[in-house]
C-alpha cells in the first residue's frame, strides 16, 4: 500500500510540473513578442535572440501539450471512443491499436535520442549560452512520456500490459525483422495494420508518424530523419502564431464574449428576415478565425446557439444544420492558422494569403447568409424593427471585443509588427479586457483554460511534425515528379486539372484534418498548379476552401461527427440537416476556384 501511495505521489508531481511548466512557457511567448515590439517602439535594446527562443517555445508547447492530450486521452484521432481507458479485457481491434500506437512511440523516442546525441556531439547555440540540444531534448523525453503514458493507461491488468513490451521486443530484434522483411511484403501488410489501428481509435499522428518509420525502415534511412523535420517544421519563425491565436481564442471561448457580440448582431441585423442565422454566421466565422479549428467552434459555440435558434421558431434540422457548416466558416479570414501553415509548408507569403482570402472568405459569408435570409421567410419568424440608440448602446458595451479584429488586420497588414507579435499583443489585449475590464475571467481558472489549450495545441503540432517526417520520405522518393508525370499526359487543361483537384480536396477533407493535409498534400499538388499556370495564391485559396467543404462531405467530414456528438443525434439526422448548406458551400467553392479575380482582385 506504502509503495503504490509513493507512486501515486510521483505521478501527482509529475503532472503538477507539465501543467506549470506549460503555463510557464505560454507566458513567456506571450510575453517576450510584446517586450520586442515595445522596446522597437522606444528604440531601445531588446531581449536577445528572443524570436528564436520563442520559436523554440513552440517546440515545447507542442510536446508537453501531445503529453497532457496523452495523458487527457484527448490526442486527436478517427473515432470519438477513448482508446487508451485502462480496459478490463483485450479486444482484438483496440489491442493492434494500442500495440501500434505505443511502437510508434517508442521508435520516435529512439529516433529522437539518436538526434539529440548528434546534436550533443556538435553543438549550435540557438541563443548565447543555450545549445540548440537543449531545446530539442524536449522530444525524446515527450516521446517517452507519451509511451509510458499509452503503457500505463492501455489496460488495468499488467499482465494484458506486458503484451505491448512483448511485442515491441520482438520488432527491436533484427534478425527477425529481417527474416519478415525478406518472406513478407512488410510495407503493405504494415500500412494496412497502420489503417486498421486509425480505424480502431489510434490516434491521427500515429498512422502518419507509423507510415514513415515503415517507409524509412524500408528505404534504410536512420528514424531520427523524423524527429528532424519535426524540428525543422514546428520551430518556423511563423509556426508560433498558432498557440498564441489559439489562446486569444479560448480566453474568448472562456469569457462571456459570445454573449455580448450575439447581443450586438441581433441589434446590427436582427431586422432582417432570417437575422439571427445572419448573426450565427459572423459569429462562427469571427471564432473559426480566432481558433484555428471549426470543430472548436461547434463544440464552445453550439450549446448557445442551439437554444437560441429554435426559442425564436427555427426547426432544429435547420439550425444544427446552421451550426455545423458556420463552425468551418472563417478560415481564410486572418489570422486563420491553416493559413499560416499552407504559406510555411508552400513557401507562399502568408499575407498575401491573407489578402487574397478576404473577398472568397467575405464571398462565403454572404452566400451563407442570404440562404439564411431566404430560410427565415420560409419559416415566417417574425424580425423586430432596427432600433438605432440600442444598436449603439451594445455596440458600445462590447466595444472593447468589436475592436479584436481590427487590432489583428492593424497587425497583419499595418507593417508596423510581425505576425507573432500581433499574436502575442491579441492574446495580452484580450487577457486585460477578459480579466480586467469585464471581470469574465478569475485568474484562479486561468492555468485550467492554458493547459486546456496546450492540450489542443499538442494534438495539432504532434501531427504536424510526424507529417513533415512523412512528407519528406515522399519528396525523397520523388512521388510529386511521379504525379505531375502522370497529369501531363492524364489532364489536357488547367480547368480539368481544377476539376480533379476539387474532387480529390473534398476526399482528403473527408479523410484527414486540415493541419496534415496541408502538410502532406501541398508538397504534392504545389507542381502542378505551377505547370498548369495556377497562382500560388489562388492554389492556397482554393486548398483552404476545399478542406473546409470536405469537413462537411459525407459520409465522414470530420465537423460532421463532431456535430452529432455536440447535439447528440445520429449521423442520418446531421446528413439531412447539412446537406442545403452544403449544396451553398458547394457553389461558392465553385466559384473560388474557377474565377480567380475573386482571389487575386486584391493582390493586383
Amino acid at each position: 500500500m506504502g509503495e503504490n501511495s509513493k507512486i501515486s505521489h510521483v505521478i501527482n508531481r509529475l503532472k503538477w510540473g507539465e501543467d506549470t511548466l506549460a503555463v510557464v512557457i505560454f507566458a513567456a511567448m506571450t510575453l517576450l513578442p510584446v517586450i520586442e515590439t515595445t522596446t522597437r517602439l522606444f528604440s531601445t535594446n531588446g531581449i536577445p535572440a528572443s524570436q528564436v527562443l520563442v520559436q523554440h517555445f513552440t517546440l515545447w508547447i507542442g510536446f508537453l501539450g501531445a503529453i497532457l492530450a496523452t495523458r487527457q486521452n484527448k490526442l486527436l484521432a478517427l473515432t470519438r471512443d477513448p482508446l487508451f481507458d485502462e480496459a478490463e479485457k483485450p479486444h482484438l481491434g483496440k489491442w493492434i491499436a494500442k500495440v501500434t500506437t505505443f511502437l510508434v512511440l517508442v521508435a520516435l523516442t529512439w529516433g529522437s535520442w539518436e538526434l539529440l546525441k548528434i546534436e550533443m556531439k556538435y553543438p549550435i547555440d540557438i541563443a548565447p549560452n543555450i545549445p540548440r540540444w537543449v531545446a530539442q531534448l524536449i522530444m525524446p523525453v515527450g516521446f517517452g512520456l507519451m509511451a509510458i503514458q499509452v503503457y500505463v493507461k492501455s489496460y488495468k491488468k499488467h499482465i494484458h500490459r506486458i503484451s505491448l513490451i512483448v511485442v515491441g521486443l520482438l520488432f527491436s530484434l533484427s534478425a527477425i525483422t529481417d527474416a519478415i522483411f525478406d518472406v513478407l511484403p512488410v510495407i503493405w501488410i504494415g500500412v494496412f495494420i497502420i489503417l486498421f489501428a486509425l480505424l480502431n481509435g489510434a490516434p491521427i499522428f500515429v498512422g502518419l508518424g507509423g507510415a514513415a518509420i515503415l517507409f524509412f525502415w524500408a528505404d534504410y534511412t536512420p528514424i531520427s530523419a523524423i524527429p528532424t523535420e519535426t524540428y525543422r517544421i514546428v520551430v518556423s519563425p511563423t509556426l508560433p502564431t498558432i498557440p498564441l491565436f489559439t489562446l486569444a481564442g479560448y480566453l474568448l471561448a472562456e469569457s462571456k464574449a459570445s454573449e455580448r457580440l450575439v447581443k450586438v448582431f441581433k441589434e446590427l441585423f436582427g431586422w432582417i428576415p432570417g437575422g439571427t442565422p445572419v448573426v450565427i454566421v459572423i459569429l462562427c466565422g469571427f471564432f473559426t478565425a480566432l481558433t484555428g479549428g471549426s470543430g472548436v467552434t461547434i463544440l464552445a459555440l453550439g450549446g448557445i446557439l442551439l437554444p437560441l435558434l429554435i426559442k425564436e421558431g427555427y426547426s432544429r434540422s435547420f439550425s444544427i444544420g446552421l451550426i455545423t457548416v458556420s463552425g468551418s466558416l472563417g478560415l481564410l479570414f486572418p489570422p486563420s492558422l491553416p493559413a499560416i501553415i499552407y504559406g510555411v509548408t508552400a513557401g507562399v507569403s502568408v499575407k498575401s494569403i491573407f489578402n487574397a482570402g478576404l473577398i472568397p472568405g467575405i464571398l462565403l459569408l454572404v452566400m451563407m447568409s442570404i440562404w439564411a435570409i431566404i430560410q427565415g421567410k420560409k419559416e415566417k419568424i417574425p424580425s423586430k424593427p432596427f432600433n438605432i440608440k440600442k444598436a449603439f448602446q451594445v455596440c458600445l458595451e462590447t466595444k472593447w471585443e468589436l475592436a479584436i479584429p481590427f487590432l489583428i488586420l492593424f497587425g497583419v497588414f499595418g507593417g508596423f509588427t510581425t505576425l507573432v507579435e500581433t499574436a502575442a499583443l491579441t492574446v495580452s489585449y484580450i487577457f486585460f479586457v477578459e480579466v480586467y475590464v469585464y471581470n469574465d475571467i478569475d485568474l484562479k481558472t486561468l492555468p485550467r483554460i492554458i493547459i486546456d489549450c496546450a492540450t489542443l495545441i499538442g494534438g495539432v503540432l504532434i501531427i504536424l511534425g510526424v507529417a513533415m517526417g512523412l512528407t519528406s520520405y515522399l519528396i525523397d522518393a520523388q512521388i510529386p515528379i511521379l504525379i505531375l508525370s502522370w497529369a501531363k499526359g492524364a489532364l489536357a487543361s488547367k480547368y480539368s486539372f481544377l476539376l480533379m483537384l476539387n474532387i480529390f480536396l473534398l476526399l482528403v477533407g473527408c479523410l484527414m484534418d486540415i493541419f496534415s493535409a496541408i502538410i502532406v498534400i501541398v508538397p504534392l499538388i504545389a507542381p502542378l498548379g505551377v505547370y498548369f499556370g495556377v497562382d500560388p495564391v489562388h492554389l492556397a485559396i482554393i486548398f483552404i476552401a476545399n478542406l473546409e467543404l470536405g469537413f462537411l462531405t459525407p459520409p465522414v467530414g470530420m465537423n460532421l461527427f463532431l456535430a452529432a456528438y455536440r447535439f447528440d443525434e445520429d449521423m442520418p439526422k446531421i446528413y439531412q440537416a447539412t446537406l442545403p448548406f452544403f449544396l451553398v458551400r458547394l457553389l461558392a467553392v465553385g466559384l473560388i476556384t474557377y474565377i480567380p479575380v475573386l482571389t487575386l482582385g486584391l493582390l493586383r
